[in-house]
């Protein structure tokens, strides 16, 4: 429609690599969390299933009523974070739910050694460590402002290459075609990897897996 109003430019190589090393930038920011995010679901199912062990095993020597009430507390918080990551409680109640282990610790003493509780004590605390790390990441941006610039720079570059003149069309359409897709897909992607606990977003699709939750609630369902 005779829009193309803009030379075609060498400047435009320019700034299209200056774009791709900001968004690069960007996507190794969010990779190295989204690393970290896929290994914290199988640590906090090793470390409630470290304490339901002890549950079961003091259940079993000592027919402690306690040891039992203790694993349903446990599977009651593993199906509370299960619905904690999709947003359907809060991260208070689920703090509230770490911190009632402490009653059942304390009944544990009549039963095992001191050095036992210790390590209970200690499972316990890097669940409370990993839900506030889930969270931190949940609710943090890495670098809002660089996405405002990536994105601002894709949109201006993508105009230009639309507005610029170049022959043949059907060559301009297919160059300005691939640009404008890799430089669009790749700000969506660093916006989607910047929440690896994006469960309750209908957009989200790079998500971490709960698996090894799932697996746990199947095996704290067989209450001894």
């Amino acid at each position: 429609i005779g829009w193309e109003v803009i030379s075609l430019n060498p400047l435009f190589s320019g700034i299209i690599a200056a774009n791709v090393f900001l968004m690069g930038f960007l996507l190794s920011g969010v990779l190295g969390d989204y690393k970290e995010s896929e290994r914290l679901p199988g640590e906090l199912a090793c470390s409630i299933e470290a304490i339901a062990d002890e549950a079961r095993t003091i259940h079993k020597a000592k027919q402690a009523p306690v040891a039992r009430k203790c694993f349903e507390h446990l599977l009651d918080l593993t199906c509370s974070i299960k619905e904690w990551f999709h947003r359907r409680r809060r991260t208070k109640e689920i703090m509230a739910r770490i911190d009632g282990l402490d009653e059942f610790f304390v009944a544990f003493e009549a039963h095992i050694q001191a050095n036992f509780i210790v390590r209970l004590k200690q499972e316990q605390s890097n669940i409370r460590r990993m839900v506030v790390r889930i969270h931190t990441i949940r609710e943090t941006s890495f670098i809002s402002s660089g996405y405002v610039v990536a994105e601002t720079t894709t949109l201006l570059l993508i105009a230009g290459l639309i507005l610029s003149k170049i022959d043949p069309f059907y060559e301009s359409l297919f160059f300005v075609g691939v640009i404008s897709f890799l430089m669009v897909f790749l700000n969506l992607l660093i916006r989607d990897l910047d929440n690896p606990f994006g469960y309750s977003e209908g957009d989200s699709v790079e998500d971490v897996s709960l698996k090894p939750l799932d697996d746990l609630i199947v095996n704290l369902k067989q209450v001894p």
